[in-house]
């Protein structure tokens, strides 16, 4: 039998089927990737390197501390006081918005190779980063417990319009995966609770979801930091693949547990020894055979990973970052053989 597409196989692990082999991603200019997200034109451009206007009126900012990665000014944010959230935030209107040119316009700037890569889309339901980007971390994480009755009708209130974009994307865009993006965790804890994250969160999202599961388009849901408790009633609701699956988490339980129901992308992190660099390849390689082991039995793994710096100019980075890209690629072969 003819082995299957990157973009085909990916698409195995996104259905909850067993994969022909593991996924790689592999970070190079010169190879399509097997998966795009695409942010739709209609919220703007605010995600971008030079910042702007979220829909809610936020303003989003970047610098070279943030490696240019946009975040809500400093200070500057539009809510003070959740009780008021009425006479501050309204919804965009788009009743004039053309949505089979913006359709046509972002999958030409997205998808380079429809053959090689997955298109998804994402539909603006990222209801907790956007309550956080009003009000800021202090006063938002505040709310959330002191005033639990007005965040709701608040994100109820949100919630209108990411139904709206989401229909929207989902039939002019016709996406062949559905993308949530949502960090609500730090690297070592989440930033709510379970239950509370269980009670404000996740009946919110369902109703987003349902609008892709209906359709029958996988979900892909985005979560950085230790977000593992999330996990499993996240894929209750429909997710099917995670990332990016980071090492702070017990991801070799969460695939015991979850398996190909929810998969995980990521699962791979090399930390400068204390001996760099003098390093020693077996050693390097080691770390991804052991990764493999833990995660890629029975499929719903996809291997996404490197080393952890910012010099990736850094010639040893470089030598270390090739071992890691190599060994996966050479397990991704043989692993289910």
């Amino acid at each position: 039998m003819a082995k299957l597409s990157q973009k085909e196989n990916f698409m195995r692990i996104a259905r909850r089927q067993e994969p022909e082999y593991v996924p790689v991603s592999v970070f190079a200019r010169d190879r399509a990737p097997f998966m795009t997200m695409a942010d739709p034109a209609v919220i703007g451009t605010f995600r971008g390197r030079d910042g702007g206007y979220d829909p809610w009126g936020v303003h989003y900012v970047t610098n070279a501390e943030t490696n240019y990665a946009a975040i809500p000014e400093p200070g500057n944010f539009i809510l003070k006081d959740v009780r008021k959230w009425r006479d501050v935030i309204h919804k965009p209107d788009y009743s004039g918005f053309d949505w089979e040119k913006a359709a046509a316009d972002d999958r030409a700037k997205y998808l380079r190779d429809p053959e090689q890569t997955m298109f998804t889309i994402s539909g603006f339901g990222d209801l907790f980063q956007q309550f956080i980007g009003m009000m800021g971390f202090t006063e938002g994480l505040c709310a959330l417990y002191e005033e639990e009755d007005e965040v709701a009708e608040l994100l109820d209130y949100m919630l209108e319009f990411a139904l709206y974009i989401t229909k929207n994307v989902l039939d002019y865009y016709k996406p062949e995966g559905y993308y949530l993006l949502d960090d609500s965790a730090s690297k070592l804890t989440p930033f709510m609770s379970p239950e509370v994250f269980n009670r404000l969160f996740v009946p919110r999202y369902k109703q987003i979801l349902d609008l892709a599961n209906e359709r029958e388009i996988p979900i892909f849901y985005h979560n950085c930091g230790r977000c593992e408790d999330f996990i499993e009633p996240m894929g209750d609701i429909g997710v099917a693949v995670w990332d990016p699956a980071q090492v702070q988490n017990d991801l070799k339980a969460l695939h015991q547990k979850l398996g190909r129901k929810v998969a995980i992308n990521g699962g791979y992190e090399y930390q400068k020894p204390p001996e760099w660099p003098d390093v020693k390849e077996d050693d390097v390689r080691q770390t991804v055979y052991d990764t493999f082991q833990d995660l890629a039995p029975g499929g719903g793994f996809i291997f996404s990973g490197r080393m952890v710096t910012y010099d990736y100019s850094d010639p040893m980075v470089q030598k270390v970052n090739g071992w890691i890209t190599d060994e996966a690629l050479r397990l991704s072969e043989t692993f289910y053989k």
